[in-house]
């Protein structure tokens, strides 16, 4: 397979898909967080507002300034996102991080949709920029989990 068929692939119609319907991507007025994360190897950016109330995502919201990758990522988390806690954010991220670096099979619920990723796994360079809105998230997280 050429490399432009490779590329094809890996940028799938569904992964364009994602990007042109990216949910939450307002800023949001009065969140309780917020964090920004950048890949310096792509300088891909990510900033995240939450709203935290008893443990739990009640509001987000995202600015993605990221490759078709990290902006499909950030759609199907953007879409997921609210309603969970810390534990289940750090547990979609580690089983993306494993499914794309090693070898490991597709997140669960309520971020299984992230397989449309999976052709991503064997270009390493991209991983940054998909794992950063969960890295924000997190991030965001961590600043509510010190303020409290």
């Amino acid at each position: 397979m050429s490399a432009e068929t490779d590329m094809i692939k890996l940028y799938s119609s569904r992964i364009l898909e994602l990007t042109t319907n990216m949910p939450r991507t307002e800023r949001l007025e009065s969140p309780t967080a917020t964090a920004k994360k950048r890949s310096p190897l792509c300088g891909s950016t990510v900033t995240v507002d939450i709203i935290l109330k008893d443990g739990v995502i009640a509001d987000y919201g995202q600015e993605v300034k990221a490759c078709a990758l990290g902006q499909a990522a950030a759609a199907v988390i953007g879409a997921q996102i609210v309603g969970l806690t810390r534990a289940q954010v750090q547990q979609g991220r580690d089983e993306l991080y494993a499914m794309l670096k090693e070898d490991g099979p597709v997140p669960k619920e309520p971020f299984n949709e992230l397989e449309v990723l999976y052709p991503a796994k064997d270009y390493k360079n991209r991983h940054a920029s998909i794992l950063l809105t969960f890295d924000a998230t997190l991030d965001a997280l961590e600043a509510k989990k010190a303020t409290a």
